[in-house]
Order: structure tokens, then C-alpha cells, then sequence
């Protein structure tokens, strides 16, 4: 079971990045494929979770309104569109999966470092 993110990079606050986290190894039926997030020096944070073929997306507050997740089931891909990004976005941001019956992320991609610069 492999998450594969990619994406990140450097922007000017209130420009857009897409971030993508291809999933293989197995099948995610059942499962929420999720986004989190740590800045330097702080403790890794949620930013925004969907369930595979069941959509129902929720996202953390400040990030509620300028980012979306999406599935592509065909490709197995997660996608995170970032737009209007603010300095505080800052982040490695990471890609995890979890099946619906559990309450912790089990499976986790490497990060993707986004900077933002005001």
C-alpha cells in the first residue's frame, strides 16, 4: 500500500497550487483519503478528508472556502486545490488514508513542501 504525493512548491500569497497523491497497493473502497498538514515546529494538523466513491468532503476551518479535495477513482488519485494561499499555509503537507471502521490515519505518503511568501 503506497501513497505518492506530489505537487508542493513556492508561491505568492493569494496564487493557487494543486496538490495530487496518487494511491496504489490495493483497493480504497471503504476507505477516507485525507490531507494533513505541519508546519515547522508545530504538531501536524487536518486540513480536509473524503471518502472513496462516497464524496462527503470536510475540511479544518481555515482552510474552509479556498481549498478543495477531490477523488479521480479512475486514476486513484487525490487531489488538493489550494487557492487564495496565505503565508500561514506554510506547510509540509501529507496525504494519508484510513478505512471507515477506524478512527486513526494508518496509511501515510511521504510530505510535499509548500511555501508560501507574502
Amino acid at each position: 500500500v503506497q501513497l505518492q504525493a506530489s505537487g508542493g512548491g513556492s508561491v505568492q500569497a493569494g496564487e493557487s497550487l494543486r496538490l495530487a497523491c496518487v494511491a496504489s497497493g490495493r483497493t480504497f473502497s471503504g476507505y477516507f483519503l485525507g490531507w494533513f498538514r505541519q508546519p515547522q515546529g508545530k504538531e501536524r494538523e487536518f486540513v480536509a478528508a473524503m471518502r472513496w466513491s462516497v464524496g462527503r468532503p470536510s475540511y479544518a476551518d481555515p482552510v474552509k472556502g479556498r481549498f478543495t479535495i477531490s477523488i479521480n477513482n479512475r486514476s486513484n488519485t487525490v487531489y488538493l486545490q489550494m487557492d487564495n494561499l496565505k503565508p500561514e499555509d506554510t506547510a509540509v503537507y501529507y496525504c494519508a488514508g484510513r478505512h471507515f471502521t477506524q478512527t486513526s490515519y494508518t496509511i501515510w505518503g511521504q510530505g510535499t513542501l509548500v511555501t508560501v511568501s507574502s
